[in-house]
């Protein structure tokens, strides 16, 4: 038997073991599957009907589910692997990094990957809004708040356009929305007595370093002013949940990612992990061959 606690990663490892002859159950802390896919990506990037068709035919495998279960809160990993032959965890990495920089905690600071997810928007008719990063997060929030009635959505990333790591239709596509961008500018300070009234910039110039093969954004002396700003979502990336990764016993990184091996094998023998939870590549694409690819580590396990 074998336990998938989901998102992408989990789908896909799930739909191939089941192929390949395991019993398999993905435990899901939400009322419906799909991960990011469905809690993270907005709904005019990606048709939900879609995603449900998709998920429909992996479930017809004989996948079962159990809804509304989260691992490391309603279940713990070591009365998983008392149950199950292996466990594959996939919960992902959503929570949003800060940027250490003051006004942080003000009331108007959001994370792009907690907003996206749970959906708890403010009300932005006629506000004006910033946010701070480069991915697909930071488009996505920009197009999402757009949508919203925003006044004016500046994206603010400190490198150029060039080296966004956005897909580039996803940067046409929020400029074509109305989303304003500020190039090699970064933000130093949120300003506001108890909720956000300002930010303040500085302009970066792009340096390469001795031994670096990408420029580096440094911050040009001087060069700091205000903006007038009523809300700030920081998508500058995100990392596990501490709160769930510390209860797993299991051997992390320097960056607190879960350890594995070349085959996605954690600490504990019976535990395989895989996606943003290792600190992988999080590209819908790459999540998928992941999944895949620690299947076959799973297989060769289960046959010892």
């Amino acid at each position: 038997m074998l336990l998938l606690e989901v998102v992408l990663h989990g789908l896909t490892c799930a739909g191939f073991l089941a192929r390949r002859g395991a019993i398999v159950t993905i435990y899901e802390k939400y009322s419906k599957l799909g991960g990011i896919l469905r809690h993270g990506i907005p709904e005019f990037r990606l048709n939900k009907d879609i995603l449900d068709s998709a998920i429909k035919k992996i479930l017809e495998l004989g996948i079962n589910v159990k809804y509304n279960i989260e691992i490391g809160k309603d279940i713990s990993l070591e009365e998983l692997t008392s149950i199950y032959d292996a466990v594959f965890i996939g919960i992902g990495a959503n929570i949003p990094w800060k940027m250490g920089i003051q006004g942080e905690d003000l009331h108007g600071v959001y994370g792009g990957n907690t907003l996206l997810e749970k959906q708890n928007h403010p009300d932005y008719i006629g506000k004006k809004v910033a946010i701070i990063g480069g991915g697909n997060v930071a488009m996505d929030c920009a197009r999402t708040i757009k949508r919203l009635g925003a006044e004016s959505v500046c994206v603010i990333y400190r490198r150029s356009e060039k080296q966004m790591p956005a897909e580039r239709k996803e940067i046409e596509d929020a400029k074509y929305e109305g989303v304003e961008f500020l190039f090699q500018n970064n933000v130093t300070r949120i300003l506001g007595q108890d909720k956000v009234d300002k930010i303040e910039c500085i302009k970066t110039e792009l340096v390469k370093k001795e031994g670096e093969t990408r420029e580096v954004p440094i911050d040009i002396e001087g060069s700091n002013y205000i903006i007038p700003m009523d809300y700030v979502v920081m998508a500058i990336g995100s990392a596990p949940d501490e709160d769930i990764l510390s209860k797993f016993d299991l051997e992390r990184t320097k960056k607190g990612y879960i350890k594995v091996d070349e085959e996605y094998r954690t600490s504990n023998e019976k535990v395989f992990a895989g996606g943003d939870v290792i600190g992988q590549k999080a590209t819908v694409a790459y999540a998928s061959r992941a999944g895949r690819d620690a299947v076959e580590s799973i297989i060769k396990y289960l046959k010892k």
